[in-house]
């Protein structure tokens, strides 16, 4: 249903959020930083980290997780006289403060934090509705930045991030029931709650309120599952956000929850031993409830002769022998690079351009020995992947993507495998080796058919 309770002009239905976006690293100096954007609210919230922990945590080998929150003035539609002028913070400011603190610190291991305080400023730079629990789902990008910040600084021995955790709103607005109220809602809403969730579930906090009329336990029920629905899509954005750091938080997830409960997931196998590839496809898949793991854990397995004439081909018959083999879910890739003035060279030997023991250096250095005379508009190309997604007595399915540029002169980049210091993308206008993991994932064929993937997965019990 469109717009039923939502007011004139609105098109979204009444279990839907708003736009949600989140930019990482937004600040230089943090050590975590995050803008996220609900709709039209928006929130800058940023960790510090402090060595040191209050005086009554002080020798426990403990740390400590806390939040400050501020609506900056013209945040609002009038001006709003700064706090700090009052020379006090009001009622609600502190009783936010202490909400988004309470949430954060329901997932995290204080030991494994060591005896240090990670302060979360939340700064509301513009509020339409949901300003304390989008800064909760905002807040906990930027704490699992910071600690990620402490790992690699080998400040700390263990990530201390055990779940995710994100919050949403809800409420009951002429009687029907409404995900995600904007501010025009929340002021007509009859009932008006702010619910935190763990990425498994859990609930940590629920603030309800009957502005108007008291409501049922039914009302309250509907309103707990619409939130639920809500907070597993801001966790989808929150790991899309975190990318390769999303991946130490489903580390601790495995081990268990809070409450010591191991969490079930179900295996994903990627038929790939190239390193490159599998961090790259962990990141991107990421998002998905699954335990992704490569061929490297299983030893007794070798690689299969990709006899195929299409990167469609080869993908299937990879997908379909490992799945038998090791009884589990198998996503396997054939990609490759097509060049118009090669005839759509290399093509499905693009692993082996140069031999079948090639390495990617000897393959780019034939590449451009072979394009040496190519004018720059001849030098055009594409990335082509299929996925095959296959289980044991289940139906496969592909997925294709595509990405198209064009090949430079000489390699440029740092990062990537393969091809990718020669190939520049056309959108980017960079070359995926000058990419981050996360930029290259947006842009790339493996990252589009991965997408389809993640839909695919989202939508089907496979």
């Amino acid at each position: 249903m469109k717009g039923a309770a939502r007011g004139k002009g609105s098109d979204r239905g009444n279990g839907e959020l708003r736009r949600v976006h989140m930019q990482r690293g937004f600040l230089q100096y943090a050590e975590g930083s995050v803008l996220i954007e609900i709709g039209n609210t928006r929130i800058l919230c940023a960790a510090s980290i402090e060595e040191r922990v209050p005086l009554w945590l002080r020798d426990e080998k403990r740390g400590w997780v806390t939040a400050e929150y501020s609506l900056l003035p013209r945040a609002t539609h009038k001006r709003n006289v700064r706090e700090a002028s009052k020379g006090q913070i009001g009622g609600r400011t502190s009783e936010i403060q202490r909400f988004i603190g309470r949430a954060l610190r329901a997932v995290v291991d204080f030991e494994a934090l060591g005896e240090r305080t990670i302060w979360l400023d939340c700064d509301v730079l513009q509020a339409d509705g949901g300003t304390r629990t989008a800064a909760v789902t905002g807040a906990f990008v930027a704490l699992a930045e910071a600690c990620y910040y402490l790992l690699q600084k080998k400040k700390i021995s263990r990530f201390p991030i055990k779940d995710y955790v994100a919050a949403i709103s809800a409420g009951m607005v002429d009687g029907e029931a409404l995900l995600d109220l904007a501010y025009e809602e929340d002021s007509a809403a009859q009932v008006d709650i702010n619910i935190v969730m763990t990425g498994s579930g859990r609930l940590i906090e629920i603030q309800g309120t009957a502005e108007k009329e008291p409501f049922s336990r039914d009302e309250m029920n509907n309103l707990l599952d619409l939130a639920a629905m809500g907070i597993e899509s801001l966790i989808t954005a929150q790991r899309e956000a975190l990318g390769e750091i999303a991946l130490q938080i489903d580390s601790r997830r495995q081990k268990g929850n809070s409450a010591g409960e191991n969490i079930k997931k179900k295996k994903l196998v990627l038929a790939t031993f190239n390193e490159g590839k599998v961090k790259e496809l962990q990141i991107m898949l990421s998002s998905l409830p699954l335990e992704v793991v490569s061929l490297r854990s299983y030893s007794f397995l070798a690689p299969i002769e990709e006899t195929g004439a299409t990167f469609e081909e080869n993908a299937i018959l990879k997908a379909e022998a490992y799945a038998q083999a090791t009884g589990e879910m198998v996503l396997a890739d054939d990609s490759g690079l097509e060049v118009d003035f090669l005839d759509g060279k290399p093509g499905v030997y693009s692993a082996r351009f140069a031999g079948e023991e090639a390495t990617d250096e000897e393959n780019n250095a034939l590449l451009l020995q072979m394009m040496e005379k190519a004018a720059p508009a001849e030098r055009k190309a594409r990335f082509v992947c299929a996925v095959a997604l296959a289980a044991p007595g289940e139906r496969t399915y592909v997925f294709e993507g595509t990405c198209g540029g064009s090949i430079v002169t000489a390699p440029r980049g740092e990062g990537g495998f393969g091809y990718d210091p020669l190939f520049l993308s056309l959108e980017e206008g960079r070359t995926f080796a000058e990419m981050d993991l996360e930029s290259k994932g947006r842009v790339s064929h493996r990252g589009r058919a991965l997408q389809k993937v993640k839909e695919f997965l989202g939508k089907n019990k496979y």
